[in-house]
């Protein structure tokens, strides 16, 4: 990263209205200027991790989380380049200690780089410095799941959307939270609040749909699932959720299609391939069942189910060897006591026995 002459101006002038554009929490002005340096530096083949990373705090906060990773990727990977923007972030916090948006772009460095606990710290001095900011609160509320405390996710989830109604990414989270902690009746208006305020979004119609099918509502969740697939119809997890209902329904035509619709959609969903070798499996479909498993094997070799399977269709041909060469591969992968438990139990009632 050296610079000079004119090409040290400009990097000067390029910093300049980058901390400017922070100090306004102007994130738009930010994700431009950024984008400026970045091209300027695509253009002569030189190298500097900071529009980068700047670019990349504009587009978290702005909740374009997808083209975030991309720009993580050309920031904050390599050490010389995390030493990089660490030296500038320091700079930034030692020159304006008191400016709440500086300390939030610290915090996501922090929580970028491998030190979650000590962007904590930046977070909430963000929020005490400017109370009525969302996005602290939204990232606090983030380091606070990552770590399994959803309580306290909860409750900065909240505060992110009481100050900004509008916060769709917040709101997401905070249903999201509620329907793990089994609260689905709280997460429901969340997801609803999103489709009211953004109808287009996809994310929201399937969180809809698995909570509505969590309550038994078999019909009204189908209903949000096709409107997710008809907002996006390559999502090949809502394909494979929308099989699970036809299954509760007890229409097993329509469970084999949704499983196809997702392999369609992603040749490498590893649960779809397993869930058709069962349904090959229980029409007595052999020498598909196992074609399925297998596919869905190389897709993910750590696949205990798709291992489970592949054993089954070897004992039904009697190679009794390579039948438990693969339950004893599914066992070790399994990390569900209910699921390694039913393994179990069909072993037994093969007549064998198994040291787990």
């Amino acid at each position: 990263m050296l610079y000079s002459g004119s090409r040290m101006i400009t990097m000067t002038a390029h910093l300049s209205g980058l901390t400017e554009a922070m100090l306004q929490g102007d994130w738009s002005t930010v994700a431009e200027l950024a984008g400026r340096w970045m091209g300027e530096l695509e253009r002569t083949g030189a190298h500097d991790p900071r529009p980068y990373f700047a670019k990349n705090v504009a587009q978290l906060i702005q909740g374009h989380f997808g083209e975030a990773w991309q720009t993580h990727a050309k920031s904050l990977q390599e050490d010389a380049d995390i030493a990089a923007v660490r030296a500038w972030v320091e700079q930034l916090t030692d020159a304006h200690p008191k400016e709440a948006t500086i300390h939030l772009v610290a915090g996501l460095f922090l929580s970028q780089s491998g030190q979650s606990e000590q962007s904590m710290d930046r977070y909430r001095q963000a929020s005490v410095l400017a109370p009525q900011l969302p996005s602290p609160h939204y990232f606090l509320g983030q380091i606070h799941e990552r770590a399994g405390q959803t309580e306290l996710a909860i409750k900065a989830y909240r505060e992110a959307v009481k100050l900004d109604p509008a916060y769709l990414s917040a709101r997401m989270n905070l249903g999201v939270a509620y329907q793990e902690q089994g609260r689905v009746e709280m997460a429901i208006p969340q997801y609803r609040e999103i489709i009211r305020q953004r109808p287009d979004d996809a994310m929201a119609h399937a969180n809809l749909a698995c909570a509505l099918a969590e309550q038994g509502k078999l019909e009204p969740a189908l209903v949000e699932y096709k409107e997710a697939l008809r907002l996006n119809p390559h999502d090949a997890p809502t394909h494979f959720a929308v099989a699970g209902i036809y299954e509760a329904k007890g229409r097993k035509d329509l469970v084999l299609k949704s499983y196809h619709d997702a392999v369609e959609a992603d040749p490498g969903f590893s649960p779809a391939h397993s869930a058709m070798g069962w349904v090959f499996l229980d029409q007595g479909r052999i020498p598909e069942a196992m074609e399925a498993f297998n596919k869905a094997v190389r897709a993910n070799p750590d696949n205990p189910d798709a291992y489970y399977g592949i054993g089954r269709v070897y004992a039904i041909r009697r190679k009794k060897e390579a039948a438990w060469e693969n339950y004893s591969k599914a066992l070790k992968l399994e990390k569900d006591p209910d699921k390694k438990s039913k393994i179990m139990t069909h072993l037994f009632k093969e007549g064998g026995t198994w040291d787990v």
